[in-house]
Parts: structure tokens; C-alpha cells; sequence
């Protein structure tokens, strides 16, 4: 009995010429894309995490399991960040050693770029035969093409590596096993789901709540309900905080603000909370609607909004869908952010269900060219938003003012910046300006401006050995983004100050600052640096 719940159910359908040419279609623009935004320096939303997912895979391979000095900046318990910091106590997330090999290969961010596009890539592949288990080849196809053109799928996938790019993959293997009724196996992709992050026990729960409410499977669905909702309230309340106060004096307080009382709370006192005030509840659901309805209908644009006609679909996505609708952070509600992910497994699960209960529609041409149209919709959509500043080398930023980076400029600038990195020991503590953080971040002492001391491993404070900043790209998009143009009124004084005690300037050119600990500046550099503050970075 035992082997039989752990034999591998084999794939019930080859796959089709059509599904590996999308599936390396995608891949290879994806890679091309991210890996150019990444070399090209383009400026991404994105980048301080992507160091700090460099950082943490970095020190793992070396046996310091999730440490990063970049996520202790965020720390609401380390007020003085330090290399020790364990990510866990912010997003408990172990299933990131799962793919510790392949980072090991080139250990940087680098890898970690590509394995996320090879993540969500695998992701489609699943869902093919996923779909291929209830629907024709030519449905499962479209299914799969409407995935890799989602702009939550393509969004995310082109910003920088983040934990839950595994959430389609482990979730299409979930419904998968769910379908082959192979219970070890689905206790397993369970089990991979809830170890991406503490919220995806959320994930969970809905496909629980699914499976009681159809009466499907209505143990299996007791189960997954308990046992997802347990792992939630038992990693929040009690082992995340053996690493730091974060979830509760931080996460939980800053995004969920119009339920919580105080400066600290619970995952199991939130939600209590919230069930405590409906009227609250149903106004967050559904305010602000226009944004709302938006998020809703860029979600369900690819499957031409087809699922969204069965109730199922809505129960599948209910619980994720919910969250971010809660959320008083600015960013649940863009689309091309790594929470829209949470939603997409239940919303392509609901629309296998309603092809296969529906399949005389797929016999009317006019449907299947109105999919394809809605599909078509999608790209020209995620192409226009340029998600994360990817395309940023052929779509300007902002037409008024005029802001764009072209590569004719960009690629220049990349190579001056290259030389300066090159110029920082590979062991030396360093700080930087956001777009540099992870081409940095393989190393023990890296912090983000404006912080510029760390505690080290002999539990010592120290000022960083090196200041990297790249006043160019903040003055460049200063016109049109105010978080560039406060950043750039800050650096200024700031550098001056660091310059007026004890960091020389031994490189300067192009806006690229570099900063030496301990060292007297040289002489004509530190002349063009006064110049230019006062020519080009005052205000």
C-alpha cells in the first residue's frame, strides 16, 4: 500500500510539438529580456529584493542558513542591521533549498534570474498536462498559451527572482495528483506548497474549501483545510518570531492597518478581527472597485473571463483573491507583482473545470477566435505596462517629461558601471544604491543607502569598506519618478557627509560614485565632484 501512494503517476499525454515550442518560446524571451534589464543596469521596483534573495542563497551555500544583512535593514527587531539576520523571521520560506544545486552553479543573481524563468516555464508545462487529463490538446494548449501571456504570470516572471514563482508549479502538481487521485503524491506537492511561503498555506486552504464545498473529495478537503490553516497559525505565532518580531510588530500591522489595534498582533487574531467587522470587510473587498474590477479583468483577460462564470472558480481563488484585496499595501492590487501569482493556480484550475463542463462550446469557432483575441489583448497589454522597466530599452518610461534608456545610452553607462564593481574586493563590505544591490549581494557584509554600518560577525559594529551610488540613474529619472528624485536629494548630502569623515572618493565618472573607507580622496576627482554638485545634482 505504501508503494502505491508514493509511485509517480506517469503523464498521461506526450507532450504536444505546440506545448514545448511555447514553453521555449517563452523561456528564451523571458531570459532575454530579464537578463538584459539585469546587465543593462535598467532600473527595476525589484532590485533590493533581488540582492536580498542573492544574499540569502549565498550565505545558505555556505551554511549560514537565510542570513542576510540586506533583509535585517528591514527588520523592525534589528535596529543596527546585522550579517546574522535570518530572512525566516519575515517570510518563512525553506522551500528555497530545493533549488540551492542549481544557484550553486554560478552563485549570483544571475542564476537566480534564469531559475526563476525555468520555474514559471516548468509551471506551464505542468498545467499542459494538467489540462490534457480533462481537455483535448488544442484546449490545453490555448490554456497554456493564455498562461505564459498572463500578465501576472509574464509580470512577475520579469522583475527579479522572488519565492512565489514556485506557486504555479507546485500548485498545477497539487491538481494534478488531485486528478490522478494519487493522495501520497498530493500530500507532497501539499506539502512544497506550504514550504514556499507562511501565506500559501492560504493557497492551500482554498483548494480545501473547494473540495468540501463540491463535496469532490470532502475528507481530502477536511484535511487540507486543517492542516493548511494550522501550519499558517503555528509558523506565524510561534516559529517566525524565534527570528524576529517582524510578522506581528511589521507585516501583519503595515498591511492590514484598518483591522488591527495597536502596534502588534496575530495571524489568528487578525482574521478574528476581520470576521468581527463584515461591514469593514466588504467595503476593503470591494473598494477601490475600479481598481478592483481592473485587477479582476487583467486576471481573467488570457481565459477570456470565461471562469469567472462558474461558481467553482470563485471558491478556488477565493481565499488568495481575498488577501490581496485586504492588503492596504499600494501594491497588492498591481498585477504585474509576485502576489498575483496566488491567485493564477485556482483561476487555470476553474478554467480546465468549466472547458471540461462546457465542452460544446469548444466546438464553436467563434469562441476559440474570441479566446485567442482576449489572448492576443493580454500581450499588447503586458508589452504597453512594461512590467518592472524590462522594456524600458525600446518604451519610454514617461513621455512628459521625456524619460527613456535607450540602449545606445545604457549599454555605455553598464560598462562604466562594471568597472567601478570591479574595482571592490570580492570580500569587502560594501553599501549601494538600489540597481547595484544585486549585482553586490554574493557577500557577507552588503547594505542598501542610506545605510552605511553593519554588526559583523564578532558582534562589532563597523563602517562598510566601499560606497557604490549611481547618481546618474536617479538624476535621469528624476523628472518623472519622485522616489528617484528623493533619493537623489538625499544622496547628495549624505555623500558629502561620508566624504567629510572618513571615505575618499577614489573613483568618479559617468554620475558613478565609488567611496573608499579609511582612504584620501584624489585630488581631481574629488574637484569634478564639487563641480558637479553644484552644476548637475542640487536640486
Amino acid at each position: 500500500m505504501r508503494a502505491e501512494l508514493l509511485r509517480f503517476p506517469r503523464f498521461d499525454h506526450a507532450f504536444s510539438r505546440g506545448s514545448l515550442a511555447a514553453a521555449g518560446l517563452f523561456f528564451t524571451i523571458m531570459a532575454v529580456l530579464v537578463l538584459h534589464r539585469h546587465h543593462s543596469y535598467l532600473p527595476s521596483y525589484t532590485s533590493f529584493d533581488q540582492g536580498i534573495f542573492n544574499q540569502v542563497f549565498w550565505n545558505s551555500l555556505q551554511g549560514r542558513w537565510f542570513q542576510s544583512s540586506l533583509s535585517a535593514i528591514e527588520s523592525i527587531s534589528h535596529p543596527m542591521p546585522e550579517v546574522a539576520y535570518r530572512r525566516l523571521g519575515q517570510h518563512f520560506t525553506p522551500a528555497l533549498l530545493l533549488w540551492l544545486p542549481i544557484y550553486a552553479i554560478a552563485r549570483n543573481s544571475t542564476i537566480l534570474l534564469i531559475l526563476a524563468v525555468g520555474i514559471i516555464t516548468a509551471g506551464g508545462l505542468m498545467l499542459y498536462q494538467l489540462a490534457r487529463l480533462r481537455l483535448p490538446p488544442h484546449l490545453a494548449l490555448l490554456l497554456m498559451i493564455g498562461f505564459y501571456t498572463s500578465r501576472a504570470v509574464a509580470g512577475p516572471t520579469l522583475g527579479n527572482f522572488q519565492d512565489l514563482c514556485q506557486l504555479p508549479l507546485f500548485m498545477f502538481g497539487l491538481f494534478w495528483a488531485l486528478e490522478k487521485r494519487a493522495w501520497g503524491w498530493f500530500a507532497l506537492w501539499g506539502g512544497l506548497v506550504l514550504a514556499v511561503r507562511e501565506d500559501a498555506a492560504i493557497v492551500v486552504f482554498s483548494v480545501g474549501l473547494y473540495l468540501l464545498v463540491s463535496r469532490r473529495q470532502v475528507w481530502v478537503g477536511a484535511i487540507a483545510c486543517l492542516v493548511s490553516f494550522s501550519y499558517a497559525v503555528i509558523v506565524t505565532t510561534y516559529i517566525m518570531p524565534l527570528f524576529s518580531d517582524d510578522v506581528a510588530q511589521r507585516f501583519l500591522v503595515i498591511h492590514f492597518a484598518s483591522f488591527v489595534e495597536g502596534d502588534r498582533t496575530s495571524s489568528l487574531e487578525l482574521l478574528i478581527r476581520i470576521l468581527r467587522n463584515p461591514v469593514r470587510l466588504l467595503q476593503q473587498l470591494l473598494t477601490p472597485f475600479d481598481l478592483t474590477f481592473n485587477y479582476l479583468l487583467t486576471q481573467g483577460l488570457p481565459l477570456a473571463l470565461l471562469p469567472f462564470l462558474a461558481p467553482t472558480t470563485w471558491i478556488l481563488i477565493l481565499c488568495p483573491l481575498s488577501v490581496i484585496f485586504l492588503r492596504d499595501d499600494p501594491w497588492g492590487l498591481a498585477v504585474h507583482m509576485r502576489y498575483a501569482l496566488a491567485v493564477v493556480p485556482g483561476l487555470w484550475y476553474g478554467a480546465i473545470l468549466w472547458w471540461d463542463a462546457h465542452p460544446h462550446w469548444a466546438k464553436k469557432r467563434w469562441i476559440q477566435r474570441a479566446w485567442q483575441g482576449c489572448i492576443a489583448l493580454s500581450i499588447v497589454f503586458t508589452i504597453s505596462a512594461n512590467p518592472h522597466r524590462a522594456l524600458s530599452f525600446f518604451i519610454p518610461d514617461s513621455v512628459t517629461p521625456w524619460v527613456a534608456a535607450p540602449p545606445w545610452t545604457q549599454w555605455p553607462h553598464a560598462a562604466v558601471l562594471n568597472e567601478t564593481l570591479k574595482a571592490i574586493p570580492p570580500n569587502a563590505s560594501v553599501t549601494a544604491s538600489n540597481i547595484l544591490i544585486p549585482h553586490l549581494s554574493n557577500r557577507r557584509e552588503m547594505l542598501g543607502l542610506p545605510f552605511w554600518q553593519v554588526k559583523n560577525d564578532q558582534d562589532v559594529v563597523i563602517d562598510v569598506d566601499y560606497i557604490v551610488v549611481d547618481l546618474q540613474q536617479l538624476a535621469q529619472y528624476q523628472g518623472a519618478f519622485v522616489d528617484d528624485r528623493d533619493r537623489l536629494a538625499q544622496y547628495i548630502p549624505w555623500l558629502q557627509e561620508r566624504m567629510a569623515t572618513n571615505y575618499g572618493l577614489i573613483r568618479y565618472q559617468e554620475g558613478v560614485v565609488l567611496l573608499q573607507r579609511d582612504h584620501v580622496s584624489e585630488p581631481e576627482l574629488e574637484q569634478q565632484w564639487q563641480k558637479d554638485v553644484i552644476q548637475h545634482w542640487q536640486m
